[in-house]
């Protein structure tokens, strides 16, 4: 409906300028393929209200709604408060059983009001007691970098799978996907470490593990990052980053600065690893080192065209995004 809306706006607005370059009305009708009576009442309307009320549907006209609004109050009610015995959520189909209407109905009602009842999405209000400080401190960092200083967002992906399938995949041929078998052989596990320059985009990545290998991709990272700059790295709380060793290193490397995201909240480090499923989610993989090959091609070509990481978010917003959740947890708990 709202479609038809902007065209109908379209066409009126080409008949308006048509009638301002002179061209008689039959003319602009036949043109536009309405009637010379439209074509006369726009110029009316237009000469008398000029923009006011421009695409406003007169009063009695236009289409008359097919759904009643009982109709809608009903499925709305039933689908934000109930759910139907034995299952998570509703259905079109299930909805419209219960209702009394067809599941095209139910499809409009819920796509004109942005209800989603398949879907669900996940979250967690953090419980850190230094929640706020951490949020101003990496929020501070994305939105006003230091100057002489890099930030980079880091995160691990851990137990990534070698996967090897039981038979050869067939190519995409005409009229038929590509296709691998449903069951697959484990070749082995690796690490990736991956830190995410926010201002380039660049990526610096390794597939290492524990400690000692975390140790290796600070290393790396200092060997990458031009001496004279600080470092600035977002990372969470995993207990390796805290671990002894890494203490020690970082007392004697006093350009690196680590500021640990709130538990439970890690804002930013999702940008690190949704890329990387492109790389390995139809791969085959005989060996951890075939794996760990498909990984560094993918950060290179990333790197071949980087996009730097924009965040908009103020701390503010976010907090009171926060505040606004807990209020709504502690009416769920209080019902």
């Amino acid at each position: 409906m709202a479609r038809r809306r902007r065209i109908r706006e379209v066409v009126r607005a080409s008949v308006l300028l048509d009638a301002a370059a002179g061209v008689p009305n039959t003319a602009i009708a036949s043109r536009h393929q309405v009637t010379a009576v439209s074509v006369r009442k726009w110029r009316a309307q237009f000469q008398q209200q000029g923009l006011t009320d421009w695409g406003k549907v007169a009063p009695g006209r236009g289409r008359k709604p097919s759904i009643p609004a009982e109709t809608i109050a009903r499925i709305v009610e039933l689908t934000t408060t109930t759910r139907p015995a034995g299952h998570t959520h509703w259905s079109s189909r299930r909805m419209a059983e219960q209702v009394g209407v067809s599941k095209d109905t139910v499809q409009r009602v819920w796509s004109e009001l942005g209800l989603q009842p398949h879907r669900v999405t996940t979250f967690k209000v953090s419980n850190d007691p230094h929640f706020t400080d951490k949020l101003i401190d990496i929020v501070g960092l994305y939105l006003d970098p230091p100057e002489r200083a890099v930030v980079l967002c880091m995160d691990e992906k851990s137990q990534i799978q070698a996967l090897d399938r039981t038979q050869a995949t067939l190519p995409m041929t005409k009229g038929r996907a590509g296709t691998m078998t449903h069951d697959y052989k484990r070749n082995g596990t690796t690490t990736l470490f991956a830190a995410l320059d926010v201002l380039t985009g660049r990526v610096i990545g390794q597939c290492l593990h524990r400690h000692q290998e975390f140790l290796a991709f600070l290393k790396t990272i200092d060997s990458e990052v031009p001496k004279g700059l600080q470092v600035h790295v977002i990372l969470d709380n995993y207990s390796t980053h805290k671990h002894a060793e890494v203490q020690r290193w970082l007392s004697r490397h006093k350009r690196f600065h680590l500021h640990f995201t709130p538990t439970s909240n890690e804002p930013g480090r999702e940008l690190v690893w949704h890329p990387h499923r492109q790389e390995l989610r139809r791969g085959v993989f005989g060996s951890v080192n075939e794996l760990i090959v498909s990984i560094e091609e993918f950060l290179e070509v990333t790197n071949d065209n980087p996009k730097p990481y924009i965040w908009t978010a103020t701390a503010e917003s976010i907090l009171a995004k926060v505040a606004r959740a807990r209020s709504s947890l502690q009416q769920v708990v209080s019902q």
